[in-house]
């Protein structure tokens, strides 16, 4: 099999670590692995199967001979993107730099791997909570028209980096010691206010834009027409986040254009690659973020008609948000265009 030379920009945080321990876990072919991080974090070392590497700082002549370049997300891919294309590298882009960039496919590969041919050097990973929604709506939409999408998300707090678990976790234990909890990073650490996560949930998640929603709701909102290829459908959504590490959840209600029953929808998110079903209700078995950490599916329960509408379904949708919603599903895509010979 033919290796690559890869670089990994963001390698310290936690999605550039979630990108080496994949890399492991699903044997990537690669040749060379570059692991760049802001001039901070360079020096320090990482292992991988064995082998030490040592964190360069990154610099537009690191992506020399790279030939695929995972970013990790952030401000450094508006910087760093164009540099790593101009030396060859196709990039593969977890912020929200270029997601709604027309000239950029926005790829969930299960869902529209064929956009993937229509890249000039960047491919944008979605949002992590628009990757789980899709991974449930994509087999559903298939069937049935979708006419309407209500979706409320309860998002870990991972979701705000390795700053926000340190203070769900600080919070936990001042409370319980009877002490006060000091918030300094939620709902986001520029923001002038900061509220205590612990035993609580916030309504925000990301900066109000515009008729009082988030930057994340509309994230949702915008990437799932892009990516679904249909901007006629209604969407609106109301993102949380919840005192827990790991793994989004979200209630996705749909009106379709067709009648679609709970049994054919069980059927059609059974078949469908990377979900898994589980619903049971008699047995009390539906998916938690507890039992979908660590996991690489998008997990699937609570399936009922809406009686309310014409033709509606209920949805509990759970996914590992670090892994699907961000690393795998870039390594995914890196994988698909190895199998497929556009690289």
């Amino acid at each position: 099999m033919k290796k690559y030379n890869v670089a990994i920009l963001g390698a310290t945080g936690a999605v550039g670590q979630e990108f080496l321990d994949l890399i492991a876990e699903r044997n990537f072919p690669y040749k060379s692995l570059k692991l760049l991080a802001s001039e901070r974090s360079a020096g320090k070392q990482i292992q991988l199967a064995g082998e030490t590497f040592t964190v360069e700082e990154a610099t537009p002549d690191a992506f020399k001979d790279v030939q695929i370049a995972l970013f990790a997300g952030g401000s450094a891919s508006k910087v760093f993107a164009p540099e790593a294309v101009k030396r060859g590298a196709v990039v593969i882009d977890n912020s929200s730099t270029y997601r709604m960039d027309p000239q950029v496919p926005l790829v969930v590969p299960e869902v529209n791997p064929e956009a993937i041919r229509d890249h000039k050097g960047i491919i944008a990973n979605p949002n992590c909570s628009t990757i789980i929604m899709v991974m449930a709506l994509k087999p559903l939409f298939d069937a049935v028209k979708i006419k309407r999408i209500v979706v409320s998300t309860y998002q870990a707090v991972s979701g705000a980096g390795k700053e926000a678990i340190d203070e769900l976790t600080g919070q936990v234990r001042a409370v319980l010691d009877g002490e006060p909890a000091e918030a300094r990073i939620l709902p986001g650490a520029s923001l002038p206010k900061h509220y205590q996560i612990a035993f609580n949930l916030l309504p925000q998640i990301d900066v109000f834009v515009e008729d009082g929603y988030t930057k994340e709701e509309m994230k949702m909102v915008h990437e799932t027409h892009k990516i679904l290829g249909d901007k006629n459908i209604g969407i609106t959504a109301t993102t949380i986040r919840v005192p827990i590490y790991r793994s989004h959840s979200e209630s996705i209600n749909i009106e379709l254009e067709k009648p679609l029953s709970a049994d054919r929808a069980r059927e059609l998110l059974a078949a469908f690659p990377g979900v898994v079903v589980q619903d049971n209700p008699a047995e009390m078995i539906y998916p938690m973020p507890l039992d979908t950490s660590g996991r690489d599916e998008v997990f699937v329960g609570r399936i009922r008609e809406d009686k309310s509408v014409p033709y509606g379904l209920n949805l509990w949708v759970v996914g590992d948000q670090i892994r699907k919603g961000a690393a795998l599903n870039a390594l995914q895509i890196a994988e698909y265009m190895i199998q497929h010979n556009l690289i």
